[in-house]
C-alpha cells in the first residue's frame, strides 16, 4: 500500500467510511477492554474506538511500515492506542482481545477465533458494501465464523456500507 496520499484518497476519517463499523459497535452490550484493529492503515478506526472506549487498550496492526508510522503520528497524544507493523498470519498475543475489528479487510477466520477471548466480539465492516475491495458477504462471514464456534449477533447496512458482528461464547 502507498501511504503517501492514502488519507486524501480513501478519506478514512469521513463519517461514511466509519459508519458501518460504528453501527456494529453500537450493538456491543459492554465496553471492550482490549481491542485489535487488523489492517489499521493510518489508524482512523483504531483512534475512533480509543475515543469511544477511553478505558480500552487498542492495538492496531498493518503490514505497511509507512502506514503504521502515519498512524503513530496521528495518535501521538493517545496513550491507549499502540500501532505495530505485523502480519495477522503470524501475529501472536497471549492475552487475547475482547473486540477484533476488520474494516475493509478479508476475513481471517482462524486467527481471529484464536485471538478472541471468551465472550469477545468480531466486527467486520465494509465501508461501501459490495463495492468495497475485499467485500465478504454476511452469509460467508456467518458460515466461516460459525465453523469456528462464533455466533452471529447482527448484520446490516449503515450508510453506504455493511457490517457483521459475531460473538465467541
Amino acid at each position: 500500500m502507498h501511504a503517501a496520499g492514502w488519507d486524501e484518497r480513501v478519506r478514512p476519517v469521513s463519517p461514511g467510511h466509519l459508519e458501518p463499523l460504528a453501527a456494529a459497535l453500537d450493538r456491543l452490550p459492554a465496553s471492550p477492554a482490549r481491542i485489535l484493529d487488523i489492517g489499521t492503515g493510518t489508524g482512523a478506526a483504531a483512534i475512533e474506538v480509543a475515543t469511544r472506549y477511553p478505558a480500552a487498550e487498542v492495538v492496531g496492526i498493518d503490514l505497511s511500515a509507512q502506514m503504521v508510522a502515519q498512524a503513530k503520528a496521528r495518535a501521538a497524544e493517545s496513550a491507549s492506542v499502540r500501532f505495530f507493523v505485523a502480519d495477522i498470519a503470524d501475529f501472536e498475543d497471549k492475552r487475547g482481545f475482547d473486540l477484533i475489528m476488520m474494516l475493509n479487510m478479508p476475513p481471517f477466520f482462524d486467527k481471529v477465533a484464536a485471538l478472541l477471548r471468551p465472550g469477545g466480539f468480531v466486527a467486520s465492516a465494509s465501508s461501501y458494501g459490495s463495492r468495497t475491495p475485499f467485500f465478504t458477504p454476511a452469509g460467508l462471514l456467518e458460515h466461516g465464523f460459525g465453523q469456528r464456534g462464533l455466533h452471529t449477533v447482527a448484520t446490516g447496512q449503515a450508510g453506504p456500507g455493511t457490517y457483521y458482528l459475531a460473538r465467541r461464547p
